[in-house]
């Protein structure tokens, strides 16, 4: 199996070569300009194609490569558990000191709602409920309904900075998600 991404590929082909990192992979992809809802990049287009078509400059194709390559080369998240960042870890605590709530876990979950069908929930837990499966990170306790636990083992919570900053799910069960990235399906 090929484990480098090149320019000559489709953005089917690398999303369906790296089914673990096809989240992250879109993702890149996005935040570099293809974005394949309401224009013209298409998942049967080549990388490069596609760029050139957003008006991209090899240069830009040459660093998205990278970013991507880069990806493939992180470690996949434990199947069995449900992992923090460094950064989400860091960011988690700053929020959590800023709001009085220093030493405080994770409520983590999802709900139905978005157009795909469910989205994630992120909050503050003082405490476990009885229903909850208990995870730690980084540190950080993370409690999750029961319920909720088959779908989201495996996901790994990160921050991103930018324009879109935030807390983002990598979740190996999510099958879809929706256009604007803030609904997914299982």
């Amino acid at each position: 199996m090929q484990d480098t991404i090149h320019r000559q590929m489709t953005i089917e082909q690398i999303l369906g070569m790296f089914p673990n990192k096809a989240q992250k992979l879109s993702q890149e992809i996005t935040n570099a300009g293809l974005h394949c809802v309401g224009c013209h990049a298409a998942t049967w287009e080549t990388l490069e194609a596609g760029m050139y078509g957003h008006g991209k400059k090899d240069e830009e194709i040459e660093r998205l490569l990278s970013r991507l390559n880069k990806l493939l080369k992180e470690p996949d998240s434990d199947p069995d558990t449900i992992t923090l960042t460094k950064k989400a870890a860091e960011k988690f605590i700053q929020f959590a000191k800023e709001d009085g709530k220093e030493g405080w876990a994770i409520r983590f979950g999802d709900r139905m709602g978005g157009c795909s069908g469910f989205e994630y929930i992120l909050d503050f837990s003082d405490k476990a409920e009885a229903d909850d499966e208990i995870f730690e990170s980084e540190g950080i306790k993370i409690h999750v309904n029961k319920g909720s636990a088959k779908r989201l083992r495996g996901a790994e919570i990160d921050y991103v900075d930018g324009l879109t900053a935030g807390f983002k799910i990598t979740n190996r069960n999510a099958r879809s998600s929706c256009g604007c990235g803030h609904s997914h399906n299982y």
